[in-house]
């Protein structure tokens, strides 16, 4: 029996759901190839962040200013600077190159600070020839005199500018942390998002004891944590339709794990950690893995896979809500001491 894994992501034709998520080997030329030999249905770039340019932008001009005051006459033994190629110019010359080095869609990232970042470089990486543009919503609502519903508010004012500005297909990253998920989630679909993707990590600081400063540490992804994205795709996937594209994230390491995304209503299963773990060729053992699964069970495509488990098509439907909390509990068999 021949096995089909394409699918269909934010309305591009990919030849597997199994999509590279945004990590330093999704960034740089030769491993973003490797990983498109290894059969990924895209590749999604690391997020160009706003802050990095301005930070930029500030030192440069700090720099320039630097003695001008002192030494005015100096001035005349220097040309006028016409241009200096930035992070911003780096990312989009980047993302050509990798375009023209892969054969699957290329999905670009942008995390910005102020809403004419947003636009700005929306429209930079959509000339630069992205396939689609992924809107990462990364942000810690600290600040007390702001409301959930305020934050809310302007997220969905941000994707409904940037759905104005440009017209690739367009994801949004969310937070786990919203107040009502799945009533945000329909907001920002209706505000032009064409697909979501559950979720992003957020990286917790930790603290040097010795120093005492802030130690900030990557740590890849664990499996447990795919248990919240599975929960809510499958949630998410019978409310907003077949027409919004899901993407499920964090935790993925298996092809047990990315067939179990896709049986809750996920179009693809992203996977960063263990691609870093184990290298681009882990992606054909996890299409390996899949393949056998879906032949065992007699599954020919993904189309035929997808949602057959979500909460409109398992028999209890709260088992992904209320009642999972209490049946959990109680799974607990263990002995105490």
């Amino acid at each position: 029996m021949t096995v089909e894994l394409k699918t269909t992501y934010l309305g591009l034709e990919l030849k597997s759901p199994i999509v590279a998520s945004p990590s330093p080997l999704t960034g740089n030329v030769d491993s973003a190839a490797k990983l498109d030999q290894a059969g990924v249905g895209a590749i999604v770039l690391p997020s160009l962040f706003e802050e990095e340019i301005l930070a930029e932008d500030s030192e440069l001009n700090r720099s320039l200013d630097q003695g001008t005051n002192s030494f005015a006459e100096s001035l005349d033994y220097f040309p006028a600077l016409q241009s200096v190629e930035g992070v911003g110019d780096q990312y989009l010359a980047n993302l050509e190159t990798i375009k023209k080095r892969v054969s699957v869609p290329v999905i670009a990232s942008l995390n910005a600070a102020s809403t004419g970042g947003w636009i700005k470089y929306a429209k930079r990486i959509q000339d630069a020839g992205a396939d689609a543009l992924e809107l990462n919503l990364y942000r810690v609502a600290a600040d007390p005199a702001r409301s959930a519903a305020d934050l809310e508010a302007n997220d969905v004012e941000l994707v409904a500018a940037v759905r104005a500005a440009v017209g690739i297909p367009l994801a949004v990253k969310l937070s786990p942390y919203y107040t009502a998920i799945a009533g945000f989630a329909a907001q920002v679909v209706k505000g032009g998002a064409n697909g979501l993707v559950l979720f992003n990590r957020f990286y917790q600081p930790d603290l040097d004891l010795d120093t005492l400063e802030v130690a900030n540490r990557i740590e890849l992804s664990a499996p447990w944590e795919l248990r919240l994205p599975l929960r809510w795709t499958a949630i998410l996937r019978p409310q907003l339709g077949k027409g919004v594209s899901l993407a499920a994230t964090s935790g993925i390491r298996s092809g047990t794990d990315a067939l179990k995304v896709l049986m809750v209503g996920a179009d693809v299963a992203m996977i960063t950690s263990e691609i870093l773990r184990k290298g681009p060729d882990h992606v054909r053992t996890v299409e390996t893995e899949m393949r056998a699964w879906m032949t065992e069970h007699e599954y020919v495509s993904v189309e035929q896979l997808r949602g057959s488990a979500s909460r409109a098509a398992v028999a209890d439907p709260s088992a992904f809500e209320r009642g999972n909390y209490f049946q959990t509990i109680r799974s607990w068999s263990g002995s105490a001491e």
